[in-house]
């Protein structure tokens, strides 16, 4: 079985956005894909090298998944849950 999680609870894990229902508020408007497949359920399952789309602040962000974290650690353990895609440091 392939591991997975909620896009909501990945998308807060990796500290993209400071609360879950931020998160949960992106992903129910609309303004995340995934695999270039816009999501507007918050329970969407995400898996290991899934490609996310969704803008951050004043850019947007495209990245790939690489594991799924089990908790909300700190920042440089985020950050090793997903690698950029497109240009964006």
């Amino acid at each position: 079985m392939t591991e997975s999680q909620r896009i909501d609870k990945w998308l807060w894990q990796a500290r993209f956005f400071k609360t879950r229902g931020l998160a949960q508020r992106m992903c129910s408007l609309g303004r995340v894909r995934v695999n270039s497949q816009r999501v507007y359920k918050t329970h969407h399952p995400l898996k290991v090298g899934d490609i996310l789309t969704f803008a951050y602040g004043s850019e947007v962000r495209v990245i790939r998944i690489l594991s799924i974290p089990g908790r909300r650690g700190p920042a440089i353990e985020a950050q090793s849950c997903y690698e950029n895609v497109c240009g964006n440091d």
